[in-house]
């Protein structure tokens, strides 16, 4: 009985994303609570809860009233100072020829002086009062402050709402884009940085893909936007933000989702077909590759992760091995083999018996 016939493959070094599996929450783009800035009864809200707003329009008005009433006050008081500035500076100016001519004395000229200027001052303070005035008065208009989809209104018309109060009177959000805050463990983190150092390992595109809840995968790609510089005490973990498009608002904030993304490239990685690659009863995954003398000879390999039809070999193998991929029944360590590439056209089988028994 002859040798049997293998295939084998002649590997060689690639290029291999090291592709990280973890797991993540979305998070709004944007997010703003909707407060009031004022104190009064709400009299009127203008949006439909759950639809969208834009970013400036009118979603509640708070009694205007007193506000309006403080305004129309401040406007007086600076009429008011106004004239009052007016009458001192005519005196002033009066005053002074009298004083050249010590018709009055200096004093009342310098008093008349002095009150005129405290009179200009005090048209700047009412000036400010009627600014402050016009601005409380339109704070009573409650705008958004973001476009986005708001939800339920918290508080109903004919509520007292303040500015001091926590509950905000609306939320609205963002949701396209929308983020996924990913968490990855620091040692995973360190390991990834040693191999950057030691060479044979460059960084990737920080492209990343997502796996829904119900297991689906979400058709569109997002991208790494940026890593925490400080790792959480209580779950040593660093949080990792993608952004993802969300056109028809399949995420919503507060989804878990597991997040794929390729940290590196290994340059030196071997891909070795799924078949070639075998578990000893420890798990360990084995090759047999074309030996000296062409011998079977059994090998074990870091096979971690799988790539298409192929695993990614990291250690245990070099360039140029050949690795049988085709008649590995029943070989055994050392056994000669009769080694043929696997793409050869030719029918691998095992050896026929020597003669028939009579």
């Amino acid at each position: 009985m002859g040798p049997p016939t293998v295939g084998y493959v002649t590997v060689a070094a690639t290029d291999a994303a090291v592709v990280t599996e973890l797991s993540g929450r979305t998070a709004a783009f944007e997010s703003s609570d909707v407060r009031p800035q004022v104190n009064g009864i709400i009299r009127r809200r203008f949006f439909t809860e759950g639809g969208l707003v834009k970013q400036g329009q009118k979603l509640y008005e708070i009694d205007p009233r007193p506000y309006r009433a403080a305004l129309n006050q401040a406007q007086a008081n600076l009429a008011s100072a106004q004239a009052n500035a007016e009458a001192t500076r005519i005196q002033a100016q009066r005053y002074k020829p009298l004083a050249d001519i010590e018709a009055v004395s200096k004093q009342d000229y310098t008093n008349s002086v002095a009150q005129a200027r405290q009179a200009q001052a005090s048209v700047g303070q009412t000036k400010a009062a009627l600014d402050s005035a016009r601005v409380t008065l339109s704070f009573t208009t409650v705008p958004a402050p973001i476009s986005g989809r708001i939800g339920r209104s918290l508080f109903t018309v004919g509520a007292l709402v303040s500015a001091s109060q926590t509950e905000p009177l609306a939320q609205i959000q963002r949701l396209d884009p929308m983020f996924v805050d990913i968490q990855q463990s620091s040692a995973d983190i360190l390991a990834l940085r040693r191999s950057l150092a030691q060479g044979g390992t460059v960084p990737a595109t920080a492209k990343v893909r997502l796996t829904l809840e119900d297991g689906s995968d979400y058709g569109y790609t997002g991208t790494l936007e940026f890593s925490e510089a400080i790792v959480d005490p209580q779950t040593g973990t660093v949080t990792l933000r993608a952004r993802f498009p969300n056109p028809e608002g399949l995420l919503l904030p507060g989804m878990f989702v597991r997040a794929h993304l390729a940290q590196s490239i290994n340059r030196r990685a071997i891909l070795v077909p799924q078949q070639a690659v075998s578990r000893d009863p420890k798990g360990n995954a084995t090759v047999i590759v074309v030996g000296p003398g062409n011998k079977a000879i059994q090998k074990t390999v870091k096979a971690d992760r799988a790539q298409g039809g192929y695993w990614v070999v990291t250690e245990g193998l070099v360039p140029g091995e050949k690795v049988i991929t085709q008649g590995l029944s029943k070989l055994q360590q050392g056994q000669p083999i009769k080694p043929v590439a696997a793409d050869t056209p030719e029918r691998i089988q095992p050896p026929q018996a020597a003669g028939k028994a009579g």
